[in-house]
């Protein structure tokens, strides 16, 4: 199933090629730079079904109920890609069965 992914400003652009089935936007692509959290969720509404993150105290931030936007924090030692690559199988594995709403931690 594919889904429609942003990827936060905190995560590199060049995270997009290990999620080649989905339809995957950046932050930045989308004109959203600089954007808070909770005017990125709301943003995201009605475009993305998934929003893509490392900051791991989203969670505590905002209110995430944001209808159809499921939250994915992913957890490494950095936001470099050789840390976070390791954790792209996962991600893919759990891209199509996130739901609304959720909020998952990816780790190694």
């Amino acid at each position: 199933m594919q889904r429609r992914v942003l990827l936060d400003e905190c995560l590199p652009k060049n995270l997009k090629r290990a999620l080649p089935t989905h339809s995957v936007a950046t932050v930045q692509e989308m004109g959203w730079s600089g954007k808070k959290n909770g005017e990125l969720m709301q943003l995201a509404h009605g475009q993305f079904e998934v929003f893509l993150t490392s900051d791991q105290n989203l969670r505590y931030q905002q209110h995430l109920a944001y209808g159809d936007v499921g939250v994915m924090v992913l957890v490494a030692p950095t936001n470099r890609i050789e840390a976070l690559h390791p954790l792209m199988p996962r991600v893919n594995q759990i891209l199509p069965t996130i739901k609304a709403g959720e909020v998952i931690e990816v780790t190694l």
